[in-house]
């Protein structure tokens, strides 16, 4: 379970990680189409792997505690989102398919996070029992 104190960091977090995700989106939008949208999402595995570990980093999550720690972070910043790309797409985009594009982006990258926290908790529980 986690501590106040890590919820709290984690929350800052997920704003943070929001906030550069969709600053990005909406400053290099022509990043998510063609070869370079295709690059972008190879590029961004470490990215997401290199976000897990901050995370861990920044709220000191144990071993146990690295997948809930990290999909707690996840899940507001996939609320951030939600709320954005219903109700403020213009943070994002103006036209329709780069938000799309951008929504897809922000899947894979939630989807690379959740695998990296996955293993990174398993890896360091099996550690920590050897």
């Amino acid at each position: 379970m986690l501590r106040l104190n890590q919820i709290i960091i984690c929350s800052v977090v997920a704003f943070l990680f929001w906030a550069l995700a969709t600053l990005f989106v909406h400053t290099l939008p022509g990043s998510l189409y063609g070869m370079r949208g295709n690059i972008g999402f190879v590029t961004s595995i470490p990215v997401a792997l290199l976000s897990v570990w901050l995370v861990c980093r920044l709220a000191r999550l144990e071993g146990n505690q690295i997948l809930s720690g990290c999909l707690f972070v996840m899940a507001d910043a996939m609320l951030y989102d939600a709320i954005a790309l219903r109700w403020f797409p213009t943070l994002y985009a103006t036209d329709d398919q780069t938000c799309r594009l951008a929504s897809a982006w922000l899947l894979w990258g939630y989807g690379i996070s959740a695998w990296g926290a996955l293993l990174l908790g398993l890896w360091r529980e099996r550690a920590a029992r050897a």
